[in-house]
Formats: C-alpha cells, structure tokens, sequence
C-alpha cells in the first residue's frame, strides 16, 4: 500500500501554519486553504477531496473563531464549524480515511464555582455552551460523529503563536506592554493557555497512532492543551515578566467590568487525562511553552 496523505484544512490559519511548519521528515502532507476548499459548499469538498484515499488523515484546522462576531453572524458561524465538519467526515466515512477535528473549551459550560479540570465525560448530553460560537463547534463535533463514527474530536484553549504581530492573546499584550504604561486584564476566566507550535507537534504525534497497533483515537474525545491553568490576568503578568518588564503594570479586573458581545466561560480548564490514555505525549507546562514563544519570537 502506497504511503497516507495527511490532508492539512485551514492551512493557512495560525493552527494550520504551525502543522506545515512542525511536519515530521517524510510526512506526505497536502495542504488546503480557503481558495482550495470552500467548507459550506458539498461540491466543494467532494472535489477538494476527490483523491482521498484508504487510510489517510484529514486534519481539520479550519474554523469560523471570531467568537464575539458569531453572536450576530451565527448562520455563517455554524455553516463553517458545524456543517463543514459534517462533510469532511461524510468524505473520509466514504473513503475509509480518518477525520481529526479540532474543537475547543467553550463547547463546555461549568457550573458556578466548578474547579476540577474538565474531562471529555463532563460535557453532558444536553450541554448548551455559553456562546453561538460554542454551540457551533459543539455542534460541528455532534455532525462529524454522526456522519463519521471513527472521528476523532480533539479540544484545545486559548491558542496562541505569541509573535509581536500575532492577533492572539500574548501577540496583543505584547504590543500593549510596548504601548501603555499599565493594562487591565480579566482575573476571573480561568483557562489552559496552549502554544501552538506545541499543539501541532501534539496533533503530528496523533496523526502518527492513528491505524497503529493499539490505536484507541479512533471515534474518540481528547484534550490536547497546555499543562497547567492560570487567568487571563495571570497570563498576562507572565508575558510581562517574560519580556523583562514589570508585571505590576498588569491590573486584574472582573468580566463584569470588560464585558464583551460572547459570554466566556468562567472555568474552562481542560484535562490532559484522555490525551495521556491514548498513549500521547502530554503538552508541557504553560509557563515553560510560552517562554519559548516569546523567546523565538
């Protein structure tokens, strides 16, 4: 048998540019944009993916993530994140190949004062996320088991690359830390702060077990973030630190007092247990990914 293809949607996204950066020697990767495959269009897909073979990996990294917009732009929300998954798992049911589809925290919404980092077990049957945006991924994992049992939906939190012009959370409180003498950040939003590069090095390790002796990912949810949880405000302050500069400039504050279009959860820690179960190499520290990004960066 000719050697997989892993098939890379979303290439171009900040997950997607980490992937074809992090590819391991040898892998036959193809990689998709948005000119090369419209998520919402059947056609699209079936074309795109027309040469999908026996035992290939789709890798879906694509996905609608402007979390506050998707309050009022909700149809193009769920089209991208729950209907295009749904095609992609119909193609690879089709082809005997392998979906791995990234979700996030938000499709969980912890009860108040809920501490304990969330298992794949504690997203009830009858979950109603926070926000649209969260509903739809939440959706895009329901519609791709359906269509796909064997797909494997991986979760994932607070990404970032961490570069100075990087859209993402350390990108924005670099500039910040540049431009203001003191910021204030969200102290009551706790989370999994996980770098990407880290992630992508995480997903290549799973694209590696899928069909191997063992392989127990098939038709499973893992939880692929960084280790350890902190606050928006904590993050923050590390970021600061990390740069040499003070992180007494960085002042805490509630949700309340920074409120945005999309509620966020409250607590939204992920487990590394289901990753770790599946024979995968658990992601380090937060602290330790995100000086290395600020580092290289």
């Amino acid at each position: 048998m000719s050697q997989r293809t892993v098939h890379l949607i979303g290439a171009s996204g900040q997950l997607g540019t980490a992937l074809r950066a992090t590819a391991p020697a040898g892998v036959v990767a193809a990689p998709y944009t948005s000119d090369d495959i419209d998520l919402i269009r059947r056609l699209s897909v079936r074309d795109a993916l027309a040469g999908l073979r026996s035992g290939d990996v789709v890798v879906n990294a694509a996905a609608y993530t402007a979390v506050d917009d998707a309050e009022t732009d909700w149809d193009l929300a769920f089209r991208v994140n729950a209907h295009g998954p749904a095609l992609l798992a119909e193609a690879t049911a089709a082809a005997g190949a392998r979906l791995v589809h990234l979700s996030t925290d938000y499709v969980f919404s912890a009860p108040p004062g809920w501490t304990v980092p969330l298992e794949p077990g504690d997203l009830d049957p009858e979950a109603e996320p926070e926000s649209i945006y969260g509903a739809s991924k939440l959706a895009g994992e329901r519609a791709a088991r359906a269509a796909d049992p064997s797909s494997t939906v991986v979760r994932t939190a607070w990404v970032y690359t961490g570069g100075p012009d990087s859209p993402d959370f350390v990108g924005t409180m670099r500039r910040l830390e540049a431009g203001r003498p003191e910021i204030s950040v969200v102290d009551d939003q706790r989370g999994s702060p996980t770098y990407v590069s880290d992630l992508a090095r995480g997903l290549w390790e799973l694209v590696g077990h899928v069909g191997a002796p063992g392989d127990i990912t098939a038709g499973a949810d893992l939880h692929a973030t960084g280790a350890g949880e902190a606050t928006w405000f904590q993050l923050a302050q590390a970021v600061f630190a990390g740069l040499g500069a003070d992180p007494g400039r960085v002042l805490p504050c509630t949700t309340d007092q920074f409120p945005r279009p999309a509620p966020r959860p409250a607590f939204s820690v992920l487990s590394g247990r289901s990753w770790a179960q599946a024979g995968l190499t658990p992601l380090r520290d937060w602290r330790e990914a995100l000086t290395e990004a600020l580092e290289s960066r």
